[in-house]
């Protein structure tokens, strides 16, 4: 009686046979993205571009100038400082720097500065002054 209620045990039905089939191939699935992710990764620094697509806007007597940052480079970047100035006949009248943390891979991230004058009137420069590496 015991032999045959091991043997039981032992047999495998065929929907456990699939079912392990299936995590198998899950399982070789993720681990082959994970080689291939790591085999095609760019080892190069970040780079960063700031661009503003959106137009300025106008609210209660302020001025709303949204960018966005891109990291086309292949590493992450920390700590990435973005610079507004506002020139009007090559003064600068107004200015603003934000930081953004984490900027990874092919990541974008938007924001926005605040000026008291119309940004219009004046020559706007949006740039990136720097960041650090991980």
């Amino acid at each position: 009686m015991r032999e045959s209620n091991n043997e039981q045990q032992k047999k495998r039905t065929p929907a456990e046979w699939v079912a392990f089939a299936i995590a198998c191939s899950i399982l070789s699935i993720l681990i082959g993205l994970v080689l291939y992710n790591w085999m095609t990764k760019k080892q190069e620094p970040p780079v960063i571009s700031v661009t503003r697509n959106t137009p300025v806007r106008e609210t209660q007597g302020q001025f709303y100038v949204p960018f966005a940052v891109t990291n086309t480079g292949g590493e992450t970047a920390e700590s990435v400082q973005i610079i507004a100035e506002l020139r009007v006949n090559g003064e600068v009248v107004e200015s603003g720097d934000q930081q953004i943390d984490f900027l990874s891979s092919g990541e974008t991230q938007e924001g926005a500065f605040i000026f008291s004058r119309d940004p219009r009137q004046g020559e706007l420069i949006v740039r990136s002054s720097s960041y650090k590496l991980p």
